[in-house]
């Protein structure tokens, strides 16, 4: 387990579409170890491991003392619209607020390569859906309303 270093934007890879995982291997272990090590470091919400320059479909993401590996996550369903404020591990100091759906439910495969569906709502649901732009290539900024001026908290 280690402290991988964040990509920050700018870096080609960003912006890339991530490659399934096909192997639920020790490589794998090792990569959600480190996102969570890592995540655990830096206290953030989420982390997906293009953000450490690792094409894959993986991200991890805490919410209330709990930590969700995703794998190769689909969204199926959306409902609802939300407006909050975002931020990004690897966008900096820039704050801004993003429309995004209230509910959602997807499917993901665990580090064993067990499928399961989750159901998340609200600031869990923005987090995760956050961690899963970045597989295609997506940062916050790209979908930002407003920007937020981070120097007065506006």
């Amino acid at each position: 387990m280690a402290i991988r270093t964040i990509i920050k934007e700018g870096d080609p890879n960003l912006r890339k579409i991530c490659r399934p995982v096909e192997k639920f291997d020790q490589r794998l272990w090792d990569l959600l170890d480190d996102l969570k090590d890592t995540l655990h470091y830096i206290t953030g919400l989420g982390l997906a491991s293009p953000q450490v320059n690792v094409l894959r479909r993986a991200v991890i993401v805490e919410y209330e003392d709990m930590y969700y590996e995703l794998v190769n996550p689909v969204l199926l369903h959306s409902e609802g619209e939300c407006l909050d404020n975002e931020g990004c591990l690897s966008v900096g100091d820039c704050r801004g607020i993003v429309k995004r759906p209230q509910k959602i439910e997807i499917e993901y495969f665990d580090r064993f390569g067990e499928k399961h569906n989750l159901k998340a709502e609200g600031y869990f649901a923005r987090v995760i859906l956050h961690e899963m732009d970045h597989l295609d290539g997506i940062l916050f900024i790209d979908k930002m309303v407003r920007r937020i001026d981070t120097r007065r908290g506006r």
